[in-house]
């Protein structure tokens, strides 16, 4: 490689390294995305989590032998060790597509179960760099999430789609009565529970249902939640699932029957990461949808995130 591009990619690194640390220390964040893709010719997504790094490739083509791509990696790890701090043995490489959001399907990569515990906002999180392309918590909600803490308390919550849990947890935190945590994978709603026993949220009031959100809104009853967070993904075609998912177009029905099952003035956070998402408010029966996608992007999202986010209220 040029040494001329790999000082360029080291310059950024340290630039975007310095820059995200320091707003990380002020804001007490020890989790955080320090690079995401800034210069082309280096397309990697750099996170920390604490004393390790996710270190992910985005797939393109690079026009490079595999020996000449591995020779390159070779030269590009030892910048990241040298800036971030973190040795070899504590990076974790990943190669991903890059995608216009979130599959339905988590593609697990291997079976190493290597689980550590992170911690964000004084909550603990199990992470796993080794066998997923996803961690286990999704840095960009982090502002998000405290909003569920705060409102959370005395409340009915469910969290649909609800992956590891991290909403779940949060909830809990913030004293809710009931915290109700949806998703097809049994996998995920086993990390789900370990999340919220590492917490001290044990509870039978908190359940975790395996189930097709898209079915089983229809099986509960009327009025029933005060505060639901739905983070679905842009697209699954689960064999489990009795259709397939399309945000995009099905996501105005899935708000409405989500609003059914709140009660009058309850609050819905809708999030997805699909690009070119457009919300048909005209079809959604609420009272009102606010879009809070700026308010909930975090420090070291800036002018890199995706995704969109809504706060809807249930009418009368």
């Amino acid at each position: 490689m040029q040494e001329e591009k790999l000082q360029m990619f080291r310059n950024r690194l340290t630039k975007m390294f310095r820059h995200t640390g320091k707003l990380a220390k002020r804001q007490g964040v020890t989790c955080y995305r320090v690079y995401d893709h800034d210069l082309p010719e280096f397309p990697f997504c750099v996170e920390l989590y604490e004393d390790k790094v996710y270190l992910a490739e985005y797939k393109r083509r690079h026009g490079m032998t595999d020996e000449e791509h591995e020779a390159w990696l070779e030269e590009c790890l030892p910048v990241i060790t040298e800036i971030t701090g973190v040795p070899d043995e504590k990076i974790y490489f990943r190669q991903r597509q890059r995608k216009s959001g979130r599959t339905g399907q988590y593609e697990k990569l291997a079976s190493e179960q290597e689980f550590f515990v992170a911690k964000e906002a004084g909550l603990q999180f199990r992470i796993n760099l080794t066998d997923y392309l996803d961690t286990g918590l999704f840095l960009d909600h982090r502002i998000t999430r405290g909003m569920v803490r705060e409102e959370a308390k005395d409340k009915k919550v469910l969290n649909l789609f609800c992956y590891t849990g991290s909403f779940s947890v949060y909830a809990a935190a913030g004293g809710a009565a009931r915290v109700d945590s949806v998703d097809l994978s049994r996998t995920y709603l086993n990390w789900a529970e370990e999340n919220m026993k590492l917490n001290g949220s044990a509870s039978p009031l908190h359940q975790f249902i395996h189930a097709d959100v898209k079915q089983w809104l229809d099986t509960v009853a009327a009025g029933e939640y005060d505060l639901v967070i739905m983070d679905p993904p842009t697209f699954s075609n689960s064999k489990r699932m009795k259709d397939f998912l399309d945000i995009q177009r099905d996501h105005a029905d899935l708000i409405n029957k989500t609003l059914r099952v709140m009660k009058t003035g309850g609050v819905l956070y809708f999030s997805t990461n699909f690009r070119k998402f457009q919300l048909e408010a005209d079809k959604i029966r609420s009272a009102s949808i606010k879009e809070i996608t700026n308010a909930t992007t975090p420090f070291d999202f800036q002018g890199k995130l995706f995704r969109w986010c809504y706060r809807i209220i249930r009418m009368d």
